[in-house]
Formats: structure tokens, C-alpha cells, sequence
């Protein structure tokens, strides 16, 4: 039996894509190409991998391959790139996966400057909730994150994401230098249940109140857009500023709480090489830029593997 890497790239490009075209193009490949390299893998195993449905799905077989093909890739990604390292010529390709919040209000930054100062690596992002994308990294769909609030372990710490309360400009408490979450009790508050809900439940316990959201949604924008019309006030993280549009305002709040936003890579396997400087170069960035801003940037965490 002999498996190569342009099968197990093929058949990881369909899963992900949903489908033989879409892996082509993903690819640089032709579609019929790309059929043969499924094909011939599943020649090898002895078996189908995947149901030609749309979107294309895995058989039990291909569910049980797709791990292990993935942590294969994985390899395959890091012996190029310790090679690049090694001649001083970083390049390839660094999946990158992160929550709504992050991705939204943080990612598009990164992507502009790391274009800029490491044009050789290219960054494709995955976005997912908490969950997600803590799996993804782990199971190789992702080869690296930005967390929230990890456990203590290797990475970089790129910002202390702060609580602000976010309300209309007309409300009354708009002026404010600062908002007491008590002042608020007797609006209407907004929640989207995600990896913040927890924070939020405790800046109400902190303050001695009980948690009681009037409305629940899943989408942040939906989330911003009920605020807009005034329907009631919600607690979004300093991350989210550039998504408030100009009649909101985010202010910060008390009780104070913030959380850690970490670039990191997988537990189980050695990272993907240029997951290091993108780390450090998106320290770096974040250090020079948000110098003075709510959103503290503090020094990277000394841990890389």
C-alpha cells in the first residue's frame, strides 16, 4: 500500500470545501486531477472515503482516515517550513481559526499587517465558536488559534480584552466616563450566547444583581442592531469597537473584567513554524498601535515551543 501526500491533500481539500470543484480551485488544481487523487487513495485503502453528494461527505472510513491525514499534512507543513526557517526564507500557508468576536474585530488588522511584514506566509482564517475552534487546532483543521482565556501553556498573549457596555448615544448615561452596571439594571439587556456569557454572569454577580437578559441572539450584528433601535443595552469586549457603528458608543464599565486573547497552536503536536512569527510580529504590531488604548497590550507570554 502506498498513500502520498497529494492523495491525502486532495481528499482533505474536498472535506473542507464541500466538493471536488471547490477543492480544484482551492488547490490550483483541476478538478478531474484532483477526482483521480481521491480515487486513486481510495484504490489504496480499498475503499470509499467519501459520498459524492452535495456537499461531498465522508464515508465511516473517511471519518476515521480524516484525523490522521490531517496530523500527516500537518507534518508534511512543518518539515517545509523548518527548511524554510532554516534558509531564512519563511513561507506556505498557517490556518488560522478564531470566535465571531475575534475574527470580526481583531483578524482583519493582523491580516493587513502580517500582508505587509511576512508577505511570504499566507493566512487563511477559520472562524468557529469556542468549542470549535479549540478542536480544529487539536484535530489539525486549524494550525493555529487565537484564544480566549486558555489554560496556562505556550503561546503569545496579544491583548487583555476589557468589558465596555455598549448603549445608544441618547441614553442617559451616555456622558458617562464610565458606566456601573447597576445603572443599568433597570434596562432591557441584550445577551448572544457565546464565549462571553460567562464573563457577563459574573460582572452581574460581582455587582450584586441577578442575570436576567430580556433577549438572547446568536449574531453579533443582530446583537449591535437592537441596540441601535433601542430595544436595550448590552456588554460587548473593547475588541468589538471597530464594529460600532457612530450613533453607539462603548464605555467602560464596573465592576472591571477583561480577558486574554492568545495566539497559540496545537497541544499535541509540534506547531506549524511560521506560527512563531506571526506571533511575534503580531505582538509587535498590536504593541506599537494600540499604544493608550482600553484594549492593553501586554508583553508576549515567553513560552514558544
Amino acid at each position: 500500500m502506498t498513500v502520498n501526500v497529494p492523495q491525502l491533500r486532495a481528499f482533505l481539500a474536498v472535506v473542507d470545501t464541500g466538493g471536488f470543484s471547490a477543492a480544484a480551485a482551492e488547490l490550483g488544481m483541476s478538478q478531474s486531477a484532483v477526482s483521480h487523487a481521491v480515487a486513486s487513495l481510495e484504490r489504496e485503502l480499498t475503499a470509499p472515503l467519501l459520498v459524492r453528494a452535495t456537499p461531498v461527505r465522508t464515508t465511516v472510513l473517511g471519518k476515521q482516515v480524516l484525523p490522521h491525514a490531517r496530523i500527516a499534512l500537518s507534518a508534511v507543513r512543518s518539515v517545509e517550513q523548518i527548511a524554510a526557517d532554516a534558509t531564512e526564507t519563511m513561507a506556505g500557508t498557517v490556518r488560522l481559526a478564531s470566535t465571531p468576536t475575534v475574527c470580526q474585530g481583531l483578524i482583519p488588522g493582523l491580516l493587513r499587517h502580517w500582508r505587509e511584514d511576512q508577505p511570504r506566509i499566507t493566512v487563511r482564517v477559520f472562524e468557529g465558536d469556542s468549542s470549535e475552534v479549540s478542536a480544529w487546532v487539536e484535530d489539525g483543521t486549524a494550525d493555529a488559534a487565537v484564544l480566549i482565556d486558555p489554560p496556562p501553556g505556550p503561546g503569545i498573549q496579544l491583548a487583555m480584552d476589557g468589558y465596555r457596555a455598549l448603549l445608544p448615544r441618547d441614553h442617559p448615561l451616555a456622558s458617562e466616563p464610565l458606566v456601573d452596571i447597576r445603572d443599568l439594571e433597570d434596562d432591557q439587556f441584550l445577551i448572544s450566547p457565546n464565549g462571553c456569557e460567562a464573563r457577563i454572569r459574573t460582572i452581574h454577580h460581582l455587582a450584586g444583581l441577578r442575570f436576567t437578559p430580556t433577549h438572547r441572539v446568536r449574531d453579533l450584528a443582530t446583537l449591535i442592531s437592537m441596540v441601535q433601535a433601542g430595544i436595550g443595552v448590552t456588554v460587548l469586549s473593547e475588541v468589538s469597537r471597530s464594529l460600532i457603528p457612530p450613533d453607539l458608543i462603548l464605555l467602560p464599565l464596573e465592576p472591571q473584567t477583561s480577558r486574554r486573547l492568545v495566539l497559540t497552536g496545537p497541544d499535541a503536536r509540534p506547531w506549524h513554524p511560521a506560527i512563531r512569527t506571526l506571533a511575534e510580529s503580531a505582538a509587535g504590531h498590536l504593541a506599537r498601535t494600540d499604544s493608550g488604548s482600553p484594549m492593553a497590550v501586554e508583553g508576549p507570554a515567553p513560552a514558544l515551543p
